[in-house]
C-alpha cells in the first residue's frame, strides 16, 4: 500500500490510452446438459495459456487479450470470444462435453457442489478450509423470490453455481475515483437488461440470482456479526470514492482479514528503487478475496503500470452477442455520463444507487430505478429513452465504429422495447412449457434450448420460447429420484386429526399423506388403505372418531428413498414391498414424493418414444 500511494504521488501511472479486456466462465455439461466435471482433462486438450481452471470441476475461464477502446474494439471483442468458446467446444468434445453460457446452470443440483467437483488444486482447498476456517459454521443460504430457496452447505462450493462475463475498463489515476462513481451508478441499469440466472436448484428465485449467490456463498460473516454490520466479502460498496483508487483498499484492508500469505514476494521499494514497476504481489492477492461487484483493478502492461475497473455485475450468456452488447451499453454508459455530468455524487445519494441494483438483482427488466433527475423510472422505460442514447453518444466520443455502436446498442435497445432479456426469456419458457412435465424436465429443456440457441449467434431477444427435447436421452433424464420427484408435498402431523387426513386426501385427490413430527422429521405415513380400513372399523364398532389421531393409523415403518437413488432401485423397491409410494428423505427431512403415478407418466412418454422409432 505505501508503494502504491509513492507511486500515485510520483504519476507513475500510464494515461491517455484506455483499453478493454474481459473474462469469459463457462459452465462443462454432459450431453444430458448436466454439470459434468472434466475440466483438467479439457484443458489439457486445449492446451492455451488464455485458459485457466475454476472454482468447480465443471467450470473452466478464459481470458481474452486486452484491446485499445477504439475503433472496431467491440467486433474484435467479440471475435475473440467466439474463437475461443469454439476452441472450449472442440475440447470438451473429445470428453463427451459441451459448454455453455448461463448465469446459473438450470438443472444443477446440490449434490453436485461436493468436494469431490472441487477443482483439484492447492489454491482452491486454501480458499475453502480458509473461509471455513473463518466462518466457523455450515454456510446458511436464504434467497427470497417468487420461490424461496433456504439451504445449509459444508463449503465454498455454492459459488460454483455462477458464471459470469467480467469486463475490464483501463482508466487513468485522476479519473479514478469520478469513473469509478459511475459505474456504480449505471451498475442497476446495465444489470437489468443483462440478467440470465433467474432459477437455481428448480427454484423461480431473483431475475439475477447470481447476486444473492454470489454473495451469501463468499460470506465469511457469523451471525453476531450483523450486530455491529460488518460488511461481507462480496458487496455493492459503502460510499461514493472521493479522491482515489487509495480509498477502496484503505477500507478493504481496515474491514477484512487476510485469508492467504506467501513468504515469496518482491519488495516493492527495492522494484522502484532499481527502476522497475512492482506487482505489488500482496495487495493483488488480497484484493483478489475482496468481491466487489466494481472492483479496482492493479496491473502492468508494456512495462507500464495501470488502474482498471472490473465489472462483475455480468451474467456469462445468453449468447455471445449478447454479452458484447451488455459490454457495449456499460462502457458507452460510463463514457456518456462521464461527458454529460460534471459530479454525479451530488445529484443522487450513494444508498439510492445501492437500492438501484439490488433491485435490478431482484427485478430485471422490471424494476424501477432513481435517476439522477430525482425521479424513479420504470428501468424498461428509462433505458430506452435516455439511457440507449446516452450509451450511443458515449461510445461515439471515443471514435467507435458507428456500424459497430448500431449493432451492439442495437441489441440492448431490441431487447428492452421487446422485454426479453435472458432471465424473461428463462421465465416465460417455464411457464410456456406443459405442466405434463416435471420441474427437471422443464429446466433441462431451457439448458438444451439456450445451447441451441447460443450456437445459432442469435440475441436472446429473437429467441423463440423452449420447448422439450428428450431424443435418446431417458438414461440420463430419469437416472435418478430427485429428477423427477415431486417436491410440493402436502403432509400431515402425527397430533393431526383423523378427519383432516380423510379431507385432505378428498379434496387434493391423492392417496399418500407423510407425517412429520413437530421438527418436520418423517415419522410415517397415511395411504388410503389405512384410511379406508380405520373407518370401517370405527363405523363397525361405533367409536368416536374425534379421539383418533394421525399417529393411531399411520404405518410408522416407512420404506423411503434419496434423491441420488437411481430409478431401478427406486422401482425395484417399490416393486418387492408392493408400495405404490415412496417417501424421498435427506437427513430424515422429507424432500420430495415418486408414486406409481410418476412411473407410469415416465412409461408412457418413454414408450411413445420408443416406438415412433419404429
Amino acid at each position: 500500500m505505501k508503494a502504491l500511494e509513492q507511486m500515485l504521488a510520483n504519476d507513475m501511472f500510464e494515461r491517455n490510452t484506455k483499453r478493454i479486456g474481459a473474462e469469459q466462465e463457462l459452465f462443462l455439461i454432459d450431453r444430458a446438459s448436466r454439470p459434468h466435471s472434466v475440466n483438467m482433462e479439457v484443458l489439457d486438450e486445449i492446451n492455451d495459456s488464455h485458459f485457466t481452471t475454476e472454482l468447480a470441476r465443471f467450470n473452466l475461464e478464459f481470458n481474452l487479450d486486452p484491446l485499445r477502446f477504439e475503433d472496431r474494439c467491440l467486433q474484435k471483442l467479440e471475435q475473440q470470444l467466439q474463437s475461443y468458446v469454439k476452441k472450449a467446444r472442440e475440447g470438451a468434445e473429445k470428453h463427451e462435453s459441451d459448454v455453455i453460457l448461463m448465469g446459473s446452470l438450470t438443472t444443477i443440483k446440490k449434490s453436485d457442489l461436493s468436494l469431490e467437483n472441487l477443482t483439484p488444486l492447492a489454491r482452491y482447498h486454501m480458499l475453502n478450509d480458509a473461509l471455513k476456517r473463518v466462518h466457523g459454521s455450515e454456510y446458511e443460504m436464504n434467497i427470497k423470490g417468487t420461490d424461496e430457496l433456504h439451504i445449509k452447505h459444508d463449503s465454498v462450493m455454492m459459488e460454483s453455481c455462477n458464471t459470469s462475463f467480467q469486463i475490464h475498463f483501463q482508466v487513468s489515476q485522476e479519473d479514478f475515483a469520478r469513473l469509478h462513481n459511475i459505474s456504480q451508478l449505471v451498475t442497476a441499469p446495465v444489470l437489468a437488461v443483462s440478467a440470465n440466472s433467474p432459477f437455481l436448484f428448480g427454484k423461480q428465485l431473483l431475475h439475477e440470482t447470481r447476486i444473492a449467490v454470489f454473495q451469501q456463498s463468499i460470506d465469511n460473516r457469523k451471525a453476531e456479526d450483523f450486530v455491529n454490520e460488518r460488511r461481507p466479502r462480496v458487496q455493492f460498496g459503502s460510499d461514493w470514492v472521493h479522491e482515489s483508487v487509495m480509498e477502496i483498499f484503505q477500507e478493504d484492508i481496515t474491514r477484512f482479514r487476510v485469508l492467504f500469505a506467501t513468504d515469496d514476494i518482491e519488495n516493492p521499494f527495492e522494484a522502484l528503487d532499481s527502476g522497475r514497476i512492482p506487482k505489488l504481489d500482496a495487495l493483488q492477492m488480497f484484493n483478489s478475496t475482496i468481491y466487489r461487484w466494481n472492483r479496482p483493478c492493479y496491473g502492468i502492461t508494456d512495462g507500464k503500470p495501470h488502474l482498471r475497473i472490473e465489472n462483475r455485475v455480468l451474467p456469462a450468456g445468453p449468447s455471445i452477442v449478447d454479452e458484447v452488447a451488455n459490454a457495449a451499453f456499460w462502457l458507452g454508459l460510463m463514457a456518456g455520463v462521464s461527458h454529460r455530468y460534471d459530479d454525479i455524487t451530488k445529484l443522487i445519494p450513494f444508498k439510492e444507487v445501492e437500492t438501484n441494483f439490488q433491485s435490478a438483482a431482484r427485478r430485471g427488466l422490471l424494476a424501477q430505478i432513481k435517476w439522477l433527475d430525482g425521479e424513479s423510472h420504470p428501468v424498461q422505460e428509462l433505458i430506452l429513452k435516455e439511457l440507449v442514447p446516452l450509451a450511443k453518444e458515449g461510445l461515439h466520443q471515443h471514435q467507435l465504429a458507428s456500424e459497430d455502436i448500431d449493432y451492439y446498442i442495437g441489441i440492448i435497445s431490441e431487447r428492452a422495447k421487446k422485454g426479453q432479456n435472458g432471465a424473461v426469456w428463462q421465465l416465460e419458457s417455464y411457464h410456456h412449457l406443459d405442466d405434463i412435465w416435471s420441474k427437471y424436465e422443464k429446466m433441462t429443456a431451457i439448458a438444451d434450448a439456450t445451447l441451441k440457441h447460443q450456437k445459432t449467434g442469435k440475441p436472446v431477444h429473437n429467441w423463440p420460447k423452449a420447448t422439450v427435447l428428450r431424443k435418446n436421452r431417458w438414461e440420463k433424464a430419469y437416472a435418478t429420484v430427485g429428477q423427477f420427484m415431486t417436491t410440493d408435498v402436502f403432509t400431515l402431523n402425527e397430533d393431526d386429526i383423523i378427519d383432516l387426513a380423510a379431507n385432505v386426501m378428498e379434496w387434493q385427490r391423492i392417496r399418500h399423506i407423510p407425517v412429520e413430527n413437530d421438527d418436520h422429521q418423517l415419522v410415517g405415513m397415511v395411504t388410503y388403505r389405512s384410511m379406508i380400513s380405520t373407518l370401517n372399523n370405527i363405523i363397525a364398532k361405533n367409536l368416536d372418531h374425534a379421539n383418533v389421531s394421525v399417529s393411531d393409523i399411520m404405518d410408522r415403518e416407512v420404506i423411503t428413498a434419496t434423491t441420488e437413488m437411481s430409478s431401478i432401485e427406486a422401482i425395484e423397491l417399490m416393486h418387492n414391498n408392493n408400495l405404490s409410494c415412496l417417501p424421498v428423505v435427506e437427513k430424515s427431512k422429507l424432500a420430495g414424493i415418486v408414486t406409481e403415478f410418476d412411473f407410469t407418466r415416465i412409461a408412457l412418454e418413454l414408450l411413445k418414444d420408443r416406438l415412433k422409432k419404429r
